[in-house]
């Protein structure tokens, strides 16, 4: 028997192992299966998307209603931890004010926050006018008081809304610089008082103590000559 040579052997083994050719079914089959999967695949990736985008939009208005309810509700509690009345212990005597928090509520705010810091303790009414209004100050400065006193006084054409009557409490639109809060109180009826202050409380018991304030002797300035302090401030929600 002949013996087959080594080179023959490999190359048989060559043409036994080499690639089989792919059907044309083959093909088509693996096409259907892509195309099949990308039909399938593409609709739910978008109920996907839609579900997962309604559910962040949802999440974010919960978020929002959130805040804003614990907004109100922190406005809410500060509110109502904010005192009605303040007493003015002075050395005349005492004065009690009504506050306006729902009128004029940052003024009050500022108020209630100058008195818990101890600033108006001491204080000086340093103008007084006779038929006008005292004011209390760290600063002695002209300014309001002595601007007003340019104005003759028409009393007849005077305006009778709330805001222009005797004994209101307020303080100056001008910001308050390093000196703080000031506070004026009216003793008789003023037509441009909404021009001048800011009003945030009436003083509803110690009127007579304000007239005597009033009465005291002035200079040609209208500082007292006696000095007419605020010993202390009383923060209460009822009197």
């Amino acid at each position: 028997m002949a013996r087959i040579k080594p080179q023959a052997l490999l190359q048989q083994s060559k043409k036994k192992k080499g690639p089989s050719g792919i059907s044309i079914t083959t093909v088509v089959f693996y096409g259907l299966i892509v195309v099949f999967m990308v039909f399938f695949l593409v609709p739910t990736y978008r109920h996907w998307s839609q579900s997962h985008r309604s559910r962040v939009l949802m999440e974010n208005d919960v978020s929002v209603l959130e805040d804003e309810e614990h907004e109100n509700a922190f406005a809410d509690a500060k509110n109502s931890d904010i005192p009605k009345y303040a007493i003015l212990d002075t050395s005349k005597g005492s004065i009690t004010v009504e506050l306006y928090k729902e009128g004029s509520p940052k003024a009050v705010i500022d108020f209630v926050d100058s008195c818990r810091r101890g600033h108006f303790k001491g204080m000086l009414f340093h103008h007084v006018i006779k038929n006008f209004v005292i004011r209390g100050g760290r600063s002695d400065r002209p300014g309001v008081t002595e601007d007003w006193t340019l104005r003759e006084k028409h009393n007849s054409l005077l305006d009778t809304s709330m805001k222009h009557e005797a004994f209101m409490l307020g303080t100056s639109k001008t910001k308050h610089d390093k000196e703080g809060f000031e506070l004026f109180i009216t003793t008789a009826p003023i037509p441009d008082l909404n021009e001048k202050l800011i009003v945030f409380g009436r003083v509803v018991k110690g009127e007579d103590v304000v007239q005597e304030i009033e009465e005291v002797d002035t200079d040609e300035h209208y500082r007292p000559k006696s000095p007419v302090t605020i010993i202390g401030v009383t923060l209460k929600h009822k009197v």
